[in-house]
């Protein structure tokens, strides 16, 4: 069976939150047309599966990517939080497919999507170092993001400045994922009155989308 992460990073609620009705409008597509699909929910701002990147994390990392550390000479501290990342990543590379739902913030993501972010950077296991450079590992896996700005970035020179999108899928790219066309509903804080237009818009995008990204089957590897 066939699996899916849909992982959310705004703390308004489905209520409010336009990206979040968007997103619900994908994954009510998905089990229409995948009845049978296994879908799991991450609220990042009520998740705490994650390891922070503190110091006792970063010194974990390094001793035993680079100076010849076994496991069993970390810290217990350091050992509990490389334990943390390691089970995070390794339900993440359980999937075939995940969906991002998040805002742009100060021209980037939520601090809490940075966080999961990081952990899933682990070399050996999603991401491999070759002469030639790193490789992903997580190849034959889709993903897409669902986005939402306030402002209007596509077309004018905001758009250099915008770093949410650009970083995720440069993220995921660069641990093999395939990934899709953005689903964009922006400046809605710019025209407020047109904001039901603009996000009757994403909704109907995010219907073909969610149809798009289970045509072709993936690995399951």
């Amino acid at each position: 069976m066939a699996a899916l992460l849909y992982i959310t990073a705004n703390p308004k609620g489905p209520e409010k939150s336009k990206g979040l009705q968007i997103g619900q409008t994908f994954i009510n597509t998905i089990r229409e047309e995948c009845p049978d699909m296994h879908i799991r929910k991450i609220d990042l701002f009520a998740f705490d599966e994650v390891a922070q990147m503190d110091t006792e994390l970063v010194s974990a990392r390094g001793k035993l990517a680079g100076y010849g550390y076994t496991f069993d000479q970390l810290t217990e501290v350091e050992r509990e939080k490389i334990l943390k990342m390691h089970a995070l990543a390794n339900e993440f590379i359980t999937y075939e497919y995940y969906v991002f739902v998040s805002p742009l913030w100060n021209l980037s993501s939520p601090a809490v999507l940075k966080d999961f972010l990081d952990n899933l950077f682990i070399a050996g296991k999603t991401f491999a170092h070759t002469s030639n450079g790193p490789k992903g590992l997580l190849s034959g896996k889709k993903a897409i993001h669902i986005h939402t700005r306030g402002g209007q970035y596509t077309g004018t020179p905001m758009q250099e400045l915008e770093s949410g999108d650009r970083y995720l899928r440069i993220a995921l790219n660069f641990l093999g994922i395939e990934v899709m066309d953005t689903i964009v509903a922006e400046a809605l804080d710019l025209y407020p009155q047109k904001a039901p237009e603009i996000v009757a818009k994403a909704k109907d995008a995010a219907i073909q989308a969610a149809k798009e990204m289970i045509k072709t089957p993936v690995s399951q590897a």
